[in-house]
């Protein structure tokens, strides 16, 4: 384990017995009362893994923030494990894929994401049929790298061409003359659920995640997965895509979720800030029972190297808990 990250573990532990459980050390009787009641209690974590787009986050190209690197960098700063995101990826030759995977596991981090970027809300069969070729394709790098679960978009209509200006409208779109949101949802649906027999024969959990398009709402994701209905399709939930009622909705998808994306913005959002309470958070998947990774998404203006390891204290303070 990271000395940075064994440290921080540590120090949680100690602050947290001694707060909650009345530790004195003036009086020598109650203190070892406070020490025998300690014995009994346990100091639990989710495990946190960073994004490599926590790294790069589409700024330059992406050859300036090789996936090398930041395995690299995520095990120094003591994470537990990466999420990969494909399009930083140089090659999907299975050689480039068998050295990252070995270079994850010399740094001590388990390769538990995958942010793959694909779209179904299109009226043209051609077309999403591509787009079922491409996510098959992608669920097979999943299996390739050993990894356990893939992000998976809705897709959008494509009605804003400017991704500011869709930002700047929370998301919100234009459906596309002489179609329905209902055919959206429709074409949607059948795509992923072509896409379900490979993730499974894979072993890859697919993770709806709630960004923009037809999945920019909690209601919008779990039509779509409890249509299909099938436990190879679970959601992934991201803290920093729902742009009002955040809790809420969070709490919706909570009970699907396969993986946790905690956004964070120091330095100020690159389109947005949300202000997010994570210990509001941590306490809505415990809950549920959510035992599963966080993956940190930095998306602010500071820089990675001083903002990532504020991510992670922040994060791991808030998903450490006392049982």
């Amino acid at each position: 384990m990271n000395s940075s990250r064994r440290s921080f573990i540590q120090k949680a532990a100690l602050v947290t017995a001694a707060t909650g459980l009345g530790i004195s050390c003036s009086k020598g009787k109650q203190a070892r009362v406070s020490d025998a009641n300690a014995g009994s209690k346990k100091i639990r974590r989710n495990k946190i893994g960073v994004s490599t787009y926590s790294f790069w986050q589409f700024n330059g190209p992406k050859e300036n923030s090789p996936i090398e690197d930041c395995i690299e960098k995520a095990a120094t700063m003591g994470f537990d494990g990466i999420e990969f995101l494909l399009m930083q990826m140089q090659s999907e030759d299975n050689s480039y894929l068998q050295k990252l995977k070995r270079q994850a596991f010399h740094a001590g981090l388990d390769i538990m994401g995958f942010s793959t970027h694909q779209g179904f809300v299109f009226p043209d069969k051609k077309t999403r049929d591509e787009e079922v070729s491409k996510t098959i394709r992608q669920i097979e790098l999943a299996y390739m790298l050993g990894i356990p679960t893939m992000r998976l978009n809705t897709g959008r209509w494509n009605t804003t061409k400017s991704f500011d200006d869709l930002m700047a409208n929370k998301g919100i779109e234009p459906v596309l003359e002489g179609h329905t949101i209902d055919q959206g949802f429709e074409w949607v649906i059948d795509s992923i659920g072509q896409c379900i027999p490979i993730a499974e024969k894979c072993g890859v959990v697919l993770g709806l995640e709630n960004h923009w398009g037809l999945g920019r709402t909690a209601e919008g994701v779990l039509k779509i997965v409890n249509a299909i209905n099938s436990p190879w399709l679970q959601i992934t939930s991201d803290t920093g895509n729902f742009l009002e009622n955040q809790y809420d909705q969070l709490e919706m998808m909570a009970p699907k979720t396969s993986l946790v994306q905690a956004k964070t913005y120091f330095g100020g959002g690159k389109w947005y800030t949300l202000d997010i309470d994570y210990k509001r958070v941590a306490e809505i998947f415990r809950k549920v029972n959510y035992k599963g990774y966080v993956s940190i998404e930095f998306e602010g203006k500071e820089d990675p190297i001083s903002a990532i390891p504020k991510s992670l204290e922040l994060v791991m303070g808030a998903f450490t808990w006392e049982e």
